[in-house]
């Protein structure tokens, strides 16, 4: 097969002609190989077996490079994530993308490979995709869009079954991504090796379900953190959540960006992070598989929900008063996912 010798996307390649078959066949088919991909029918025939998870997302984020990932690492983990988080089983996923005119190959075959490399974490498989190139200036650099379906392994998950009693737990420390996103793009040189968390969350949810722990509720905390996910069972549950400041795990370089900024590190984006409900009963088990088994070792119970101030959720701070938690409100850091 003729190589592709251009250094950069042109318009040709999403003509639909030998250019753009090329592309296809060189970059993706080559990183994302499976039978089902290889049939290069117009629709993925799929098997399925009992109650699916079916979710999609399109990602902008800017710069497409930050440290801990890039635009192709953070489309998977994103949608798998969703998965995941209605305790479904990654299988097949969808991949879109739109490509500005003029941009690098090389980036584009980088952005492929930390997608391949992503997918081999969940098992998961593309098996169908389109590209599209625009005119400079009509994109950004690349958009992707992925949709993915799942089978559902645990059905009792949703934002409506918090209970009384029930114990909030955070995997990890929180903020990373929105503090490695705005460090990248005001290219700010702090004394911090911070990274973003961006990060696939299924082997983690996999061992929790086959623990069989009693999960009320799961929740990615991407756009608007925390704040947005506790604020949303609240409300869907209605209960009351109450939050302890200082059993939230936040790292010394999140809380620095924080202060400079004026930012709240509880509404700062996730996308490795994620909160869980469980009863009393199951904290133990799940902290100990978490920490044990899932490289967690920041874990934590933050919180619980109460019957008190039902659709609100109040932060206990370290001084001994309390204030509400309230849904981030305006634009934060634009194009972080």
């Amino acid at each position: 097969m003729q190589k592709n010798n251009a250094k950069q996307v042109q318009l040709s390649h999403g003509g639909g002609g030998k250019e753009m078959n090329r592309l296809i066949k060189e970059i993706f088919f080559n990183a994302f190989d499976n039978p089902i991909l290889r049939s290069e029918e117009d629709a993925a025939v799929l098997h399925f077996d009992g109650n699916l998870a079916f979710t999609t997302d399109s990602f902008t984020v800017a710069p497409l490079f930050f440290a801990g990932g890039d635009i192709g690492k953070l489309s998977i983990a994103g949608t798998v994530n969703d998965l995941a988080m209605m305790g479904a089983e990654p299988q097949y996923l969808s991949c879109s993308f739109i490509i500005e005119e003029g941009f690098a190959i090389e980036s584009l075959k980088t952005i492929v490979s930390s997608m391949a490399s992503e997918l081999k974490k969940s098992s998961a498989r593309i098996v169908c995709g389109d590209t599209k190139v625009v005119p400079k200036g009509c994109a950004d650099g690349v958009f992707i869009n992925t949709s993915g379906v799942g089978r559902i392994l645990n059905s009792g998950i949703s934002v409506k079954n918090l209970q009384l009693g029930d114990k909030i737990i955070v995997s990890r420390d929180v903020g990373r991504h929105g503090a490695a996103i705005l460090m990248a793009r005001e290219s700010l040189a702090l004394e911090s090796e911070l990274t973003s968390d961006c990060a696939t969350l299924w082997p983690i949810v996999e061992q929790l379900i086959a623990a069989n722990i009693d999960i009320h509720a799961m929740r990615d905390a991407t756009r608007g953190g925390l704040s947005a996910v506790l604020n949303e069972w609240a409300s869907a549950s209605e209960v009351g959540i109450e939050v302890i400041e200082d059993a939230v795990p936040v790292c010394d370089a999140v809380k620095g960006l924080c202060e400079l900024y004026g930012f709240e590190p509880f509404d700062l984006a996730n996308e490795g992070t994620f909160i869980l409900a469980v009863p009393d009963a199951s904290v133990e088990a799940t902290l100990e598989i978490m920490q044990r088994f899932c490289h967690c070792e920041q874990s934590a119970v933050i919180g619980q929900v109460t019957d008190t101030r039902q659709g609100k959720v109040v932060l206990q701070t370290p001084c001994g008063s309390q204030r509400y938690l309230d849904v981030p409100q305006g634009e934060l850091l634009p194009r972080i996912c």
